[in-house]
Order: C-alpha cells, then structure tokens, then sequence
C-alpha cells in the first residue's frame, strides 16, 4: 500500500512541475528536437555570410549576441545592390514588417545557443476589454516563428 501511495505522489509531483512549462514549447523541444542544433558551433563568420548582416550585435563576456529580424524559416541574406533602399548608415535599409526576432549567441566565435520568438511575442493570458461591450477576452497571440538558416549548408 505504501509503494502505492509513493507512486501517487511522485506523479503528482511530476505533473505539477511539468504543468509549470509552456506545453507546447515543452512539446516541440521533445518530438522536434532543438531546430538550432545543426547550426551550433558555426563561427560566426558562417553564420554571417549565410544569414546576411544582423540587425544588431552585442558584445558579453567572450562571446557575443546577434539579432535578426525576418519573415518566413529564418534570416536569410538581403540583396545589396546599388538599387536597393538605403538605411541611414549606409547599409541596406530594414524591414519594418519583420515578425520574427533571432537572437545567436556566441561564444568564442562559435555559436552555441540560439533563442527566437515573434516580433510581438505576448502571454496567451492576456485580455483586452472591448471598449462598446466592456467584455473581457484573450488577445490572439501572433503565430509562432521557426528558425533554420536555409542559406546554411551542414554536413
């Protein structure tokens, strides 16, 4: 009867601590797998010249973060002709209608961890009062990002 009881608890406790997880990350880290994983330990100069100039870049510790703004499976290179719209440094002007952000980290020029979520990423318990009824209701939450590189070619 006791290892009975045991056993309960245990479950109990392993369902509370897995219902503390967003269930659906939890579920494609687990059947999909982590989708940065063919990519890690690239130098950061392969990740460049694949995934095109970052939007932005900072420095921690020995390593360094760049970020990516991009639509669609992941950063890809943005066309650099003469033609091409200019932002105000010279370089090519951005795209304002990015929905997904990136963010790769390096660490001793190799990459080692990637995180990505959508441009306005917010809780799925958010509300928002309708102003003519005053009935509260979830704000739809943006569709999820992927990320691969698909200019990167792994063995």
């Amino acid at each position: 009867m006791r290892a009975g009881t045991a056993l309960l608890a245990i479950l109990a406790a392993g369902l509370c601590l897995g219902a503390c997880q967003a269930p659906m990350a939890t579920f494609e880290r687990t059947v999909l797998g982590d989708p940065a994983k063919p990519y890690l330990g690239m130098s950061k100069a392969e990740i460049i010249a694949c995934a095109g100039k970052p939007a932005g870049s900072y420095p921690h510790g020995t390593g360094e973060t760049l970020t990516y703004h991009y639509s669609g499976a992941g950063p890809v290179p943005s066309s650099e002709t003469s033609d091409a719209p200019k932002g105000p440094l010279g370089g090519p002007k951005s795209d304002k209608n990015y929905e997904c952000n990136a963010s790769i980290v390096f660490e001793a020029d190799h990459m080692i961890r990637v995180t990505f979520a959508p441009r306005e990423a917010i809780s799925p318990y958010t509300e928002k009062k309708d102003p003519k009824t005053g009935v509260k209701a979830y704000v739809t939450p943006p569709k999820p990002c992927v990320f691969s590189l698909p200019n990167c070619a792994r063995p």
